[in-house]
């Protein structure tokens, strides 16, 4: 038997390639799939099943691309209408692959299809030794239990207290446990950043696993997590089956000219990627900064789906992992980018714009100057606390935030380290505002220099 885990940085999100003999089973595929089929070629073995552990709502499953390569069957929970695949299982089922056999539990609380997949060891009489979890079970936390609204979280936060504590951890602790997301995701809070974990050492160290019903389903209910946007486009392509990703055309290599005619094209958007001092230093009017390692996640708080997406990028190279970021998140309207750079746009006398930048000591000398605009998110500002008189406005609310600020005020934006402070000030700077700053360093140099903070 071998695994591999294969991650998507940004996303915190991670499938799993299982093989016995000359079968495999990949569990919640990505939508850009072609490793899944390079392992079968790698080890001379074939995709039997692909395994869903429920309808993932942070990112396009690439369950239908990876059965278009590899010929594999689609497996999910017989609890939603899915438009695809070949099985709908119900608890209990138990699958077949090389000398493995995988049991399906049904463990509704993160949603009410969601699915565990148990792999028992032939060797010892059927007894588990493995289990993807899902959503379900993280490594020191449990699936956010929001989905459904405000009004269904203590239901759903029964359901998985009923889950983990009458399905999963009868189970035995010496079972392995891996989970579909890693420090970092969306879909729970507080998520450990360790690869795996056995229900053992979750059964002692889980903040989650500790807690009575009542303070589970009081603790689960009572988080008030982020539902970025783009979660509803997941949901429907999750459910209908996401649109193939090999009839899509490459992003155009355009030069100052094309790119220059295209951005004034309706519904177009310009997404710079380069590093927020880099892009205050000198952009495109207009441009988004999204730096490049955050496009993995926020653009799903940012952009509309109907846009179409042009690109500055630092190298090249960049356009790459840019485009299947994007793709992870169902943005598949990637036009061009601007094949010779910010260089040739200014070299050329194309007109460019400034974003103001501070650093945390300049800010504090000069404070009764600027409005402080911290756009953490809010969990942060409970924890960490914040500048005294700060507006808080989340980055990721900020586009429909803006429209009732203040344009006659100069604002100072900040958030950890600047770079989602540089998202927030470009959108502002989309949006009119004249005198925009970006706290290069943010609240880490602010705290690093002692200076003061507001907790509640």
């Amino acid at each position: 038997m071998k695994l591999h885990t294969i991650k998507s940085e940004g996303l915190a999100h991670n499938s799993y390639y299982l093989s016995d003999s000359e079968e495999a089973v990949v569990i919640d595929p990505r939508r850009d799939c072609q490793i899944y089929s390079r392992l079968t070629r790698k080890e001379c073995t074939r995709i039997r099943y692909i395994l869903e552990t429920h309808r993932n709502e942070d990112f396009v499953v690439g369950s239908i691309e990876l059965q278009g390569l590899t010929g594999a069957e689609i497996c999910h929970s017989k609890e939603l209408p899915f438009k695809y695949g070949q099985h709908n299982l119900d608890d209990g089922e138990t699958l077949n692959v090389g000398n493995l056999k995988i049991k399906v539990l049904h463990t509704p609380g993160h949603t009410n299809e969601s699915l565990c997949y148990i792999v028992q060891n032939p060797g010892k009489n059927g007894e588990a030794s493995m289990a993807f979890t899902g959503d379900t079970l993280f490594e020191g936390s449990v699936g956010r239990t929001d989905l459904y609204g405000r009004e269904a979280q203590p239901k759903q936060a029964e359901k998985l207290h009923l889950s983990i504590n009458e399905k999963l951890l009868p189970l035995g602790d010496h079972v392995v446990v891996f989970p579909a997301h890693g420090a970092g995701s969306v879909c729970g809070s507080g998520i450990g950043d360790m690869e795996f974990s056995t229900l053992g050492y979750e059964r002692k160290t889980n903040p989650y696993l500790k807690l009575s019903k009542e303070a589970f389903v009081s603790r689960a209910a009572g988080e008030e997590l982020l539902l970025p946007p783009y979660f509803c486009k997941m949901e429907e392509y999750n459910l209908n089956g996401a649109p193939p990703l090999r009839g899509l055309p490459a992003a155009k290599a355009l030069n100052v000219n094309e790119f220059e005619a295209e951005m004034n094209e309706a519904d177009s958007v310009v997404v710079d990627t380069r590093m927020p001092y880099a892009f205050a230093g000198s952009h495109i009017p207009g441009s988004l900064n999204i730096w490049l390692g955050g496009t993995s996640v926020y653009p799903g708080w940012v952009l509309d789906y109907e846009q179409r997406i042009l690109l500055v990028v630092e190298r090249v190279s960049d356009v790459v992992q840019v485009q299947r970021n994007l793709w992870r998140l169902g943005f598949d309207n990637i036009y061009g980018f601007l094949c010779q750079g910010i260089n040739e746009w200014q070299e050329r006398g194309k007109p460019i714009a400034h974003l103001g930048v501070l650093s945390a000591s300049e800010l504090s000398e000069k404070r009764n100057r600027y409005v402080v605009l911290d756009v953490r998110e809010p969990i942060e500002w409970k924890q960490e606390g914040y500048v005294a008189g700060a507006e808080r406005v989340f980055f990721g609310h900020l586009k429909k935030e803006a429209d009732s600020m203040e344009r006659n005020k100069r604002y100072a934006v900040m958030c950890s380290v600047g770079k989602r402070a540089s998202i927030g000030a470009s959108i502002l700077k989309r949006k009119g505002f004249s005198e925009v700053y970006n706290v290069l360093g943010g609240m880490t140099a602010w705290e690093s220099l002692s200076y003061p903070l507001k907790k509640k």
